[in-house]
């Protein structure tokens, strides 16, 4: 009876072992919707969320649209890994005593890829495309002086050759002015929505009911049923800390928590020293603690010019990527 017991406590304690080690790498549609926007966002090492307070907040978290001073306009392009790219367009504007409006248009897109089958592992000639489209509209409001709540919906669509998945989802963000000077915590869940599944005529095939039956009836047509799969649910908390230094330097120091639904757990740490609000100078490390990760150290600088009371806006982000390169990314804001 001790040996049973025994055997079953080591059968027990071995099923949490591996339980433990499951990946949820790769369980979700919608991956390019985890793609950072955003210069500035990025050379923090995705550090953003208590911070979010530019046009790219229309990404980390929708509430800090509201603390965007005037109207703002974000073009951002991301050279991403094996010639795969991201194009993002952004735009917020302020209505006053209702709050900030923001719309966003994203375009993950590649190259042309050659159609191989079984029976042509060279290629047929045919080329086919592969890409990834997501369309915004964000609302955000200060509820106080020092709380800010904000809201986004968006329709997603992803799609190969003749085939296409649509989803829908909503981005939740809060922002917190701590009563201890410079101290921010932000908050938001980003990509709550449906379940994605393939469809088009790709899936379309020609069958036979029952092969056994000799009067059974040949191509028939049937589609090929595909599995319905989640949004990159993300889970965001963070913190961020901004010092003055003899009213010459700004210095800002931002973590944040992250618990995304298909990997596991982890941290991103970023630090921002500016010029008189004139040159920055950024670095971060993402992804610090999950599993297997790729992405590290990230690094990057901005300038902001200003003429006629319009500003304009230029930031540069290097990311480490480990075996995939070393992907950078360029961001161009106007703020009216």
């Amino acid at each position: 009876m001790i040996s049973f017991r025994k055997s079953l406590l080591i059968l027990f304690c071995s099923s949490l072992l591996f339980g433990q080690q499951v990946s949820k790498t790769g369980t979700t549609a919608g991956q390019f919707l985890k793609l950072g926007v955003g210069s500035r966002a990025m050379a923090l090492g995705g550090a953003f969320t208590a911070i979010a307070n530019d046009a790219s907040a229309l990404y980390w978290n929708p509430s800090g649209l509201s603390r965007i001073k005037g109207s703002q306009i974000l073009l951002d392009h991301y050279d991403w890994v094996l010639d795969v790219d991201l194009d993002y367009v952004g735009a917020t504007i302020y209505i006053p005593n209702i709050g900030t409006l923001g719309a966003a248009l994203s375009f993950l897109h590649m190259g042309e890829m050659e159609i191989t089958t079984t029976h042509s592992p060279e290629g047929t000639g045919e080329k086919f495309k592969a890409n990834s489209y997501m369309g915004q509209i964000s609302f955000a409001r200060n509820l106080t002086d020092r709380f800010s709540f904000g809201l986004s919906t968006k329709i997603i669509q992803e799609t190969i050759y003749n085939s296409s998945a649509t989803g829908f989802a909503l981005d939740i963000g809060t922002l917190y002015d701590t009563q201890l000077p410079g101290l921010t915590m932000g908050m938001s869940i980003s990509n709550y929505g449906t379940k994605m599944r393939m469809s088009g005529r790709d899936l379309l095939i020609q069958t036979e009911i029952d092969p056994s039956l000799e009067s059974d009836p040949t191509n028939i047509n049937a589609n090929f049923s595909t599995d319905k799969f989640d949004l990159p649910l993300i889970f965001r908390f963070g913190l961020a800390y901004t010092k003055s230094i003899q009213n010459i330097f700004n210095a800002t120091f931002s973590v944040d928590a992250l618990h995304p639904n298909d990997n596991t757990e982890s941290i991103n740490l970023g630090t921002e020293l500016n010029y008189k609000d004139f040159v920055y100078i950024r670095g971060g490390w993402k992804n610090l603690f999950q599993r297997d990760a790729e992405e590290g150290l990230t690094l990057g600088t901005g300038v902001i010019l200003s003429y006629g009371g319009t500003k304009y806006i230029l930031d540069y982000t290097y990311t480490q990527f480990g075996i995939l390169g070393n992907p950078q990314k360029l961001t161009i804001a106007i703020q009216l």
